[in-house]
């Protein structure tokens, strides 16, 4: 048990030494005088002997030393051991690895998600979406993987996150060129996860589409990542409406696929038709791969008794000097 001083950064690691302070005084009411010390069996007494006895002839104790009692004050503040903090002291963070694969392939542009109000695009209402729960993920490292024709890292794994919500504003649909190679952007994320040594190493993939490229099939990479202790949660965005973008048939969503690519890892597959329900979705994630929280620095505890003890010391100092001089009988 440890008591700080309120508004400070001293506390003390054995408060309950204070109960020595009165030690001396105990003594001096308890305990009898001394007996005289040896010496020649005839003393004459001089006046200021005289002046130590009372009326009736019996010695009066002299008051203690201010020196004395200030010396054992110092020294029982020594005995509780005072401490302060330290300056702060980085913590690396022992949160999990989190890589998030994001499709920006050109069905992507489809205005077919409202953000407030008004129509806007599915890469606009992701984008919005994705930025708030990198914000949440305190402690955690994040990656950010883009695909469409191809896959590639966009944001290596770091705990950085305002740069992850950096890259998330960056991104283009149709920057990859239009089709979704799923099963590359999972080989992809899978291997850079795979050179972490976290505890707790998770991709989130979303799509809206099916895979139409790449060289790796979905689940064939999905087999990686469970040999190798990685959860995928998958992401199916989009509305169920009948439509067209620009003239091209709408891209179905391969729900079966992302089912099983999530089963086949221990992750969940999430279907998100608004932006309400992808809100929900990372909302869900957060309870289902907690963070790590706030990540307080370290203050370490610095023992300051040498402070007491140095000024014991020089009241003692003091104190001698001035019986040597005469000042103190």
């Amino acid at each position: 048990m440890s008591l700080a001083l309120p508004g400070t950064d001293i506390a003390f690691a054995w408060p309950w030494a204070l109960v020595l302070l009165p030690l001396p005084w105990l003594a001096r009411r308890l305990l009898p005088p001394g007996a005289p010390a040896d010496g020649p069996a005839l003393r004459v007494p001089d006046a200021g002997r005289f002046a130590s006895l009372s009326p009736d002839g019996v010695a009066v104790r002299r008051r203690p030393s201010p020196w004395l009692i200030a010396m054992w004050v110092a020294l029982t503040l020594a005995v509780m051991r005072p401490q302060t903090l330290g300056e702060p002291v980085p913590v690396a963070p022992s949160g999990r690895d989190l890589m998030l694969a994001i499709d920006i392939s050109g069905s992507m542009a489809e205005q077919d998600l409202y953000a407030g109000n008004r129509r806007a695009t599915r890469m606009a209402v992701v984008r919005e979406v994705a930025k708030r729960f990198v914000e949440r993920r305190t402690g955690d490292r994040i990656g950010l993987v883009m695909f469409g024709t191809q896959a590639y890292v966009q944001t290596p794994l770091t705990t950085d996150h305002r740069s992850v919500q950096h890259f998330l504003d960056e991104a283009t649909v149709g920057l990859a060129r239009r089709d979704t190679a799923i099963g590359d952007a999972i080989g992809l994320s899978v291997k850079r996860l795979r050179e972490t040594d976290a505890d707790a190493r998770v991709l989130v993939l979303l799509t809206d589409g099916e895979n139409s490229a790449g060289v790796v099939q979905p689940l064939e990479a999905a087999r990686v990542a469970a040999a190798s202790g990685i959860r995928i949660h998958t992401i199916g965005v989009g509305s169920e409406s009948p439509g067209s973008m620009a003239g091209m048939r709408r891209p179905r969503i391969d729900e079966g696929t992302l089912k099983r690519i999530s089963a086949a890892t221990g992750g969940q597959f999430f279907r998100a038709r608004n932006r309400q329900e992808l809100e929900e979705i990372y909302a869900a994630i957060d309870e289902i791969e907690p963070s790590a929280g706030e990540v307080e620095p370290l203050r370490p505890v610095v023992e300051v008794q040498s402070w007491p003890l140095a000024m014991a010391l020089l009241l003692s100092v003091g104190w001698a000097g001035a019986r040597v001089s005469g000042r103190f009988p």
